[in-house]
């Protein structure tokens, strides 16, 4: 949990979460409260149903909740406009979802390039690409040679850390990964798990990880146990003793 000196970067209070469904309500999410801290790893696992794409939607300014508040950095996600809540998610959230969600008809150092423009949308003076971060990016993900490629001539494993490339090229404080891993091999999961490892150490960036996969989250600092719109229980990865060792 946060130190006295360093206050959590995201705080979910009694978060909850109704949809309407024809005459019925149905709760996806209620009385969630937990906080992360600045450059922790944090795995959200549970099984289908269980409420952890809802949590990602709310945590991401995505969607907004229905009872409690969700706090990124100091500001309530609830106290802001629609254009305020665009404009924190540009600037200090990355996304990355498991359908790798990149542009089709650009190459993968075109979507990185927009992601940065969008970054930089509104921002005074702009910053100008981080050439130095991006070619750190493309030789920890092994596209460097890949850039000039369109995302139908990439592999599944290639296009996911174009993706990750494409979240970390603005430096977000937070980055958000829905089933980063979903659609990949053994192989291709492993680089992709051990980036967003890398991405939290070396980086300081905070990373919350939305999986099924219970084996995937034991990467993270802590996993977070989700059921029936719930945190059932919280225990530590094995990326937590690792920072211990060290």
């Amino acid at each position: 949990m946060s130190s006295a000196t360093t206050p959590p970067i995201i705080i979910a209070q009694n978060l909850g979460k109704t949809y309407r469904s024809g005459k019925l309500d149905v709760t996806a999410l209620h009385g969630v409260n937990f906080s992360v801290d600045p450059g922790e790893f944090v795995a959200i696992v549970g099984p289908s149903g269980s409420g952890k794409s809802t949590l990602f939607y709310l945590l991401g300014g995505l969607t907004s909740a229905t009872a409690g508040s969700v706090t990124i950095d100091g500001t309530d996600f609830a106290k802001l406009s629609d254009p305020e809540r665009t404009k924190m998610r540009r600037s200090r959230i990355g996304f990355i979802f498991q359908r790798f969600n990149l542009l089709p008809t650009l190459s993968a150092m075109g979507n990185i390039e927009i992601a940065h423009d969008i970054a930089n949308l509104g921002a005074t003076p702009k910053k100008p690409l981080d050439h130095a971060l991006l070619e750190h990016l493309s030789d920890l993900l092994g596209i460097k040679g890949r850039l000039d490629h369109r995302p139908n001539e990439l592999s599944g494993g290639e296009q996911q850390r174009v993706a990750i490339a494409r979240a970390l090229i603005s430096r977000p404080a937070i980055v958000l990964a829905d089933e980063p891993t979903g659609n990949l091999d053994t192989k291709n999961s492993d680089a992709v798990l051990e980036m967003l490892r890398t991405s939290s150490r070396e980086l300081n960036q905070t990373v919350l990880m939305i999986t099924h996969n219970p084996d995937a989250a034991q990467i993270a600092d802590r996993i977070l146990h989700m059921r029936d719109g719930e945190i059932v229980r919280i225990e530590k990865g094995s990326g937590h003793a690792a920072v211990a060792t060290a």
